[in-house]
């Protein structure tokens, strides 16, 4: 069996495996890995698609649509490969995209995940938000990227082409030694969607792992989602998923600290999204806080007994305070 499963998540992608999955097969060095596409109960042609375009590939079929992270759970389970690649359906990978990945993570055995330098399909200069090159969380728990604050992305002009180690690496493409993932829990599907690849990396740092990435490693992502960044439903997601990272993985007196913290960022949120009139964003902030309030329980029993926060240096950084007051657009400003 080869060492590693490139697996490929695909709900009604039809079109979208057309355009991406021929540059998957193309330069997937195939002597160290397999090209495998999941179903994810498509109700489009999929299926008939892959029989008669792609009948190099790979199958899994499941039978209904499990979501993103429990349908990655799943596969990843099933197949058993030593190294799981979760790669998004729209991403383009260029020649040698995965080979310097899996050197460097079988060259240095507490790296147990990584993930590539991450551009933009459309804008192929640019870094691509989702992930950029490598992903951090900052003192109050915000999310930010080398090569993405914010909306802010930085085109790259390889500022940022050395290995680092890194706080969470992007769902888009994320390479990740088996066992460990499946020991942490894998992907939470009641996060249903939005951060719950750096959920995963936070606990795969709490077990005491490290996270790379290898930008010598790249992919074109198409990105943008399902819903827009000014959709309601994103940043209900955004502000309800955020407050559960931070509960899960924080023990309860540093936890009950930054919540209040957080809570007191998102109500000012909450009153910015009412100044521009905009209600139906401000109406999602209150419905993730009270969401978040009945559901988070749920989480209790898994809270660590201590805090890697202190260890990492990303973590002493106040990003709101060094974009919107200081003016400190790009990583390498910090």
């Amino acid at each position: 069996m080869k060492p590693i499963g490139v697996i490929i998540l695909n709900w009604n992608g039809a079109e979208l495996m057309r355009r991406f999955l021929p540059s998957v097969i193309e330069n997937t060095n195939a002597e160290i890995a397999d090209v495998i596409v999941v179903d994810n109960g498509s109700t489009d042609n999929s299926r008939e698609v892959l029989a008669k375009e792609f009948p190099e590939v790979k199958t899994l079929f499941f039978s209904k649509n499990y979501g993103y992270a429990e349908g990655y759970n799943r596969s990843i389970k099933e197949l058993g490969y030593e190294y799981s690649v979760l790669l998004n359906s729209d991403v383009e990978t260029p020649e040698n995209w995965l080979t310097p990945m899996y050197e460097y993570v079988c060259q240095n055995k507490n790296v147990v995940a990584c993930q590539p330098k991450i551009l933009s399909v459309n804008h192929r200069e640019n870094f691509e938000y989702a992930g950029a090159s490598g992903g951090f969380i900052d003192k109050h728990g915000y999310p930010y990227c080398r090569g993405r604050l914010f909306d802010t992305v930085e085109e790259d002009h390889g500022q940022y082409d050395s290995v680092e180690e890194i706080f969470w690496a992007t769902g888009a493409c994320l390479f990740v030694r088996t066992d460990v993932y499946l020991a942490v829990g894998g992907l939470d599907k009641d996060f249903f969607a939005h951060m719950e690849e750096i959920d995963l990396c936070w606990r795969i740092r709490t077990a005491g792992y490290s996270i790379v990435v290898v930008p010598e490693s790249r992919i074109f992502h198409l990105g943008g989602g399902s819903l827009p960044a000014s959709n309601p439903r994103k940043t209900y997601l955004n502000f309800r998923n955020n407050l559960f990272l931070l509960y899960k993985n924080m023990p309860d007196k540093e936890g009950a600290r930054l919540l209040f913290i957080r809570r007191l960022y998102d109500t000012l949120a909450f009153f910015m999204f009412v100044a521009k009139f905009d209600f139906k964003n401000a109406k999602a902030v209150l419905k993730a806080h009270n969401d978040y309030r009945k559901q988070h329980k749920r989480y209790a029993s898994v809270r660590p007994d201590k805090s890697i926060m202190g260890d990492y240096p990303c973590f002493k950084e106040n990003i709101i305070l060094s974009y919107y007051l200081k003016g400190k657009k790009h990583y390498s400003d910090l």
